[in-house]
């Protein structure tokens, strides 16, 4: 039992140090870092849904659930997040602190895009307000893009 606990231990202790390493190279664990990883697993998770069950997705040509196809979303969500890395160093390279923030919103933006495609698939009505936050982080993404952001 004890040796079972000293394994149980080292796996979380390395763990918890990989994830505090990662969190720290993508700029530190904030609400915005948050909303993009809870938006990409629902973009996700629907994509799976609508390969699964509508059988409706465009990442196939059959329509279906294809391994393939989902282990290369995976990958571009990886590739977003290194993308995420790149702009945290870019923003300690120069000195400032809106390169990440800016693209983590345009990820967010385009993160959520999908999702309400996903739902209009799903024949699932938004609400106003949802499409209305699509917008303002469609207007904040193209601001801070444009070199205006603060």
């Amino acid at each position: 039992m004890e040796k079972l606990n000293s394994i149980k231990f080292l796996v979380m202790g390395t763990a918890g140090g990989l994830g505090g390493l990662l969190a720290k190279a993508l700029g530190g664990w904030g609400t915005d870092l948050q909303a993009l990883l809870i938006f990409m697993g629902i973009d996700f998770v629907m994509g799976l849904l609508i390969a699964g069950f509508w059988k409706q997705s465009n990442k196939s040509d059959s329509g279906v659930l294809n391994s393939v196809s989902a282990w290369k979303g995976l990958v571009r969500k990886g590739v977003t997040l290194l993308i995420v890395i790149a702009a945290n160093v870019l923003d300690m390279l120069t000195g400032v602190q809106y390169i990440r923030t800016a693209v983590i919103i345009a990820f967010c933006a385009d993160e959520l895009i999908s999702i309400v495609e996903n739902a209009g698939i799903m024949g699932i009505p938004l609400p106003a307000v949802i499409k209305n936050a699509i917008e303002i982080l469609k207007i904040k993404s193209e601001s801070k893009d444009s070199g205006s952001g603060e």
